[in-house]
């Protein structure tokens, strides 16, 4: 299953390196008990605009994997949060969150990553969450969105959307038993020695 994530500059590098070791890690577990040469459970790869380099809101350099026009299909595309205001104005790539709604099995975003979402009107008529400084922005940004308070992500089927930074890495794991299993997203947390409460 390919799992990319998006990249770009000014993203919360928590928001998308927590989603990127938890499929890393779980592939990782998994391929534990599977015959040698056996593909990966997950292929995880970063997305970004453009073939360039992009740099997160902390100053990491970041080289994308891929860009919007060039990577695999997906099975779970990722949106992480950061400062989006540069690219909720992006046409293209408003039109490949679109698309990966469509495409996608799961399209996910963390943190300010839903305003993303919200803006390529995926969110319409969902229930969805973002970091709490920024639910009256995603109100804001969308009406027709159902923005809940006080959860750690939630889950509408195609769509997920979590909290901030460690709500991420809850919801990745969540995206792990939806995809894989519980005992493997158990064991994944296990391993990451993170203390993971799989309701929401």
């Amino acid at each position: 299953m390919n799992v990319g994530i998006l990249v770009f500059d000014e993203v919360e590098l928590l928001d998308m390196a927590g989603p990127y070791e938890v499929f890393t890690t779980a592939a990782r577990v998994h391929g534990r008990a599977q015959p040698p040469g056996a593909p990966a459970l997950f292929a995880v790869s970063t997305i970004g605009r453009g073939a360039g380099p992009v740099r997160a809101r902390a100053g990491l350099r970041l080289q994308p994997d891929h860009t919007l026009a060039n990577h695999p299909p997906l099975t779970c595309a990722i949106v992480p949060g950061g400062v989006v205001d540069a690219e909720l104005g992006q046409a293209g790539l408003m039109d490949w969150v679109a698309g990966q709604a469509r495409t996608a099995r799961v399209l996910a975003s963390v943190c300010t990553g839903a305003l993303l979402l919200a803006q390529a009107g995926v969110l319409d008529g969902l229930e969805a969450t973002t970091h709490w400084e920024d639910l009256d922005a995603l109100r804001t940004l969308r009406s027709a969105v159902r923005v809940r308070d006080g959860v750690r992500w939630v889950d509408q089927g195609a769509i997920v959307t979590s909290a901030g930074i460690s709500a991420g890495i809850d919801m990745s794991l969540h995206l792990v038993q939806r995809l894989h299993s519980r005992d493997l997203a158990l064991r994944t947390a296990r391993q990451m020695e993170f203390d993971w409460e799989p309701a929401a």
